[in-house]
């Protein structure tokens, strides 16, 4: 027994020597900048913004430079009327080089460039959006598996409190059995029932450890870390409905939900401008040489600036822009049937947690009384017990109303907390 008590008297100890203290705000600051996924995503916004320019929409002109060498043998043999002007060579080497400037500059594409550039420009709200979700979601997790701890700690002392009670009965045993009004039966019960809250402490520390671990992995360090939480939780018991749903419809999944309704919007009016005519400008500047050392031209130079407008009339491709058109049209509507589901889960959503929170908040009182008068039952018992007014199982069942009432007292209290976390999230309203 003593041994025991030894052992964890020393690994609580050491547990408090070397380990680091986390708040909530640490913690969900460190999160947040460890994240991987986090940084990930935000890639996707970088990218997105990078994306957002009128080049990538086809509305800058497009400029390239086609330059080519070529050296050839050519052999040549040429006869005319008049003998002397016969020509003849072998293995004649001739140059040629062509270098030009072009330039293709769109004029009229069917509001096509427009309507994409304003795509492109709804994408990075949109992935803005769906980045805030993750951040909050990744708040969320944490301040869940936080107040998890915190839970797991209360209900700890909760045992802590009832093993001071088994010592105190243990101790009052033994003194009645001194003086011989106790028998060996009530002393081994006694020490069996220490023994078994003992045995139970050191398994709700194997919760709380896994807790801590979990907690670690949400923000990317070593699992291996030892750390201390040291808080207690809080209700806010002032949360309003209405202002929650009020504050819902801005949820950033259900701005990004909005926001895919316009991207798809764009993009089938995208599609319907390819069965318009389109005119581009054509400008450039062209160079050609060519070097022969026989025959009529031995140079042949070319030179100049040209420009000129290109049109394109679309007139039969197999119906393949207006088949697309229709299947833009259909997902632009399923976006918004996409967007209304959402928006029923997320209300339906906030008035479960607003129904579990009211109902933990009426629970939570009458927890805390049913807490506090099993504290007291227990004190009164041991009280009777040492005057053999009560007896063993007396002792033993306060102390089971004791223990049960302070778990349900710390799981009302986390279900609340739960709760008002999962309403601040759907508002959008976490730190």
């Amino acid at each position: 027994m003593t041994r025991i008590v030894f052992f964890l008297f020393c690994v609580l100890l050491t547990r408090e020597v070397y380990s680091q203290q986390v708040t909530l705000d640490s913690a969900i600051v460190i999160a947040m900048r460890n994240s991987p996924s986090l940084a990930i995503y935000k890639n996707v916004v970088d990218i997105a913004g990078i994306n957002n320019n009128y080049g990538i929409a086809g509305g800058l002109p497009v400029v390239q430079s086609v330059n080519t060498v070529s050296e050839q043998l050519t052999s040549l043999q040429q006869k005319y009327y008049n003998p002397l002007n016969n020509k003849s060579s072998m293995n004649a080497s001739s140059n040629q080089l062509n270098a030009g400037v072009a330039a293709t500059v769109p004029i009229y594409a069917g509001s096509r460039i427009v309507n994409e550039k304003n795509r492109l420009g709804v994408v990075v709200s949109q992935t803005q959006q769906q980045y805030i979700s993750r951040v909050q979601t990744l708040i969320y997790n944490v301040m869940l598996k936080y107040y998890d701890i915190v839970r797991q700690q209360e209900y700890a002392k909760t045992l802590e409190a009832s093993i001071k009670a088994s010592r105190q009965r243990l101790e009052i045993v033994k003194q009645q059995q001194n003086v011989g009004v106790a028998n060996d039966a009530d002393l081994f019960q006694s020490q069996v029932d220490l023994n078994t809250q003992l045995q139970s402490l050191i398994a709700q520390q194997l919760v709380i450890d896994q807790d801590k671990t979990d907690l670690l992995t949400l923000m990317v360090l070593n699992p291996d870390s030892v750390i201390t939480v040291k808080d207690t939780i809080l209700v806010d018991k002032n949360i309003q409905l209405d202002s929650i749903l009020s504050a819902a419809y801005q949820n950033p999944d259900i701005q990004a939900a909005y926001q895919q309704i316009q991207i798809n919007e764009y993009i089938e009016k995208e599609v319907g401008s390819y069965r318009y005519p389109s005119v581009s400008g054509n400008l450039g500047y062209n160079f050609s040489h060519t070097s022969t050392p026989t025959g009529f031209n031995t140079l042949n130079q070319q030179y100049g600036p040209y420009v000129g407008l290109g049109l394109t009339i679309p007139i039969f491709n197999g119906g393949i822009y207006k088949r697309q058109q229709q299947i833009a049209g259909i997902n632009v509507n399923t976006a918004r049937l996409q967007k209304d589901t959402l928006m029923l889960n997320i209300h339906s959503t906030a008035v479960k947690n607003w129904q579990a929170y009211l109902n933990n908040l009426k629970q939570l009182e009458t927890a805390k009384q049913n807490y506090d008068l099993s504290q007291k039952l227990l004190n009164l018992v041991l009280m009777k017990f040492n005057y053999k007014a009560a007896t063993i199982v007396d002792v033993t069942l306060a102390q089971q109303s004791f223990e049960s009432a302070g778990f349900q007292l710390v799981n009302v209290n986390y279900a609340a907390k739960a709760s008002e976390i999962q309403l601040r999230r759907l508002a959008s309203q976490l730190p």
